[in-house]
């Protein structure tokens, strides 16, 4: 079926199930492209004025339970389409809920999970995972199934942090987790692709990797095991020499990989407002910009389109609007760019319909 949106015409992408072609059909270009935006937890008001599809939950707003929630029905009564609230709760070092109940003040990290029977793990991750369903949260950036040693032999850095769940051998145990948050119904996504092979954090600076092309995809096997329990591949932000100069998240060929796992994946940025990012995007020899100008971030997020990730991240609320823009400018000025988002949009409606977050329309 086709029709024209924004003066552009356009067509329903391949495979989108006949439930959610009345909703495709009525979404305006803004609508599409707000869908592949998440945002650190905004306002009310901003999340529906810009169409958002996911918000990013830390522990600050936890530990004001009663107005996050309030915020949640707020946004779930007026937004079009049910948005991604999103947490990071690995357990151990990453434990955002410890302040929701005293039960999870030592609530278990990947290392420590890893030891349990996965009968155990399945539980345990089933009343995190109620725990934050009935917070109002309905997507966990986790497990994180990255490599507990480097190509070089030397821990990874999540290792070192207790988040890894220690490769392919112990796959069923992540799987455990997965299925235990999924019983709460939690969506899972699967993390840092295509495996943190790294000792240096990639929050803080630029995290390199000398892994051959054959370790990396040995790596990605733990994803590829995954993939038909976690719909949601959060890629990583290291870069890996032997294949490029860019950062994974802006790596094509490593972006493909994630989507040759499953054409239906969600891939996921991490947080594109990350000072690492933007100091690539700008030339590594020069100071990063301060104030960062919008004309840059924009070549962050189109480099993030180009690598063909879904959805992207932010946790600088107002470059929310930035990257909606750019987006929308992309879209308009070229039919490739209109095809490569819309397929995103239809990628991620088709994930939250699963999900069951969608009801037909």
């Amino acid at each position: 079926m086709a029709l024209t949106l924004c003066g552009l015409a356009t067509a329903t992408p391949q495979g989108l199930p006949q439930e959610l072609q009345p909703l495709w059909d009525s979404m305006t270009l803004e609508e599409k492209v707000g869908q592949m935006i998440m945002v650190y937890m905004s306002p009310p008001d901003f999340v529906i004025e810009n169409n958002l599809g996911g918000i990013l939950v830390m522990g600050a707003h936890l530990s004001t339970r009663n107005q996050l929630q309030k915020n949640l029905k707020n946004i779930a009564s007026r937004a079009k389409i049910p948005l991604l609230v999103t947490i990071d709760q690995e357990g151990g070092h990453v434990n955002r809920i410890r302040s929701l109940d005293r039960k999870w003040e030592k609530a278990p990290g990947a290392k420590e999970m890893r030891e349990m029977a996965p009968e155990k793990i399945e539980r345990t991750a089933r009343e995190i995972g109620a725990t934050l369903k009935k917070t109002g949260i309905n997507l966990n950036l986790a497990p994180a199934i990255d490599p507990p040693s480097d190509i070089n032999g030397r821990e990874t850095f999540m290792e070192l942090h207790g988040r890894s769940w220690g490769g392919i051998e112990n796959i069923e145990r992540a799987r455990a987790f997965v299925k235990g948050m999924k019983a709460s119904g939690i969506i899972s996504a699967a993390k840092h692709f295509p495996g943190y092979d790294s000792e240096t954090n990639s929050d803080l600076q630029m995290a390199e990797s000398d892994a051959t092309e054959d370790k990396i995809r040995e790596n990605v096997a733990p994803f590829k095991a995954l993939a038909p329990d976690a719909p949601v591949i959060m890629m990583s932000s290291v870069r890996y020499t032997k294949i490029s100069d860019a950062p994974a998240v802006f790596e094509p060929k490593i972006v493909k990989m994630a989507h040759d796992i499953d054409d239906d994946i969600v891939v996921l940025t991490d947080d594109l407002w990350g000072t690492n990012l933007r100091a690539w995007i700008s030339g590594p020899e020069a100071p990063l910009p301060n104030p960062y100008p919008a004309s840059e971030f924009k070549k962050v997020v189109k480099a993030a389109l180009d690598a063909g990730n879904d959805m992207f991240m932010t946790t600088y609320p107002t470059k929310a609007v930035d990257m909606k823009n750019t987006l929308l400018e992309l879209a308009r000025q070229s039919d490739d760019y209109l095809v490569r988002i819309e397929k995103s949009v239809a990628r991620i409606l088709k994930m939250k319909f699963r999900a069951g977050l969608l009801t037909s329309h």
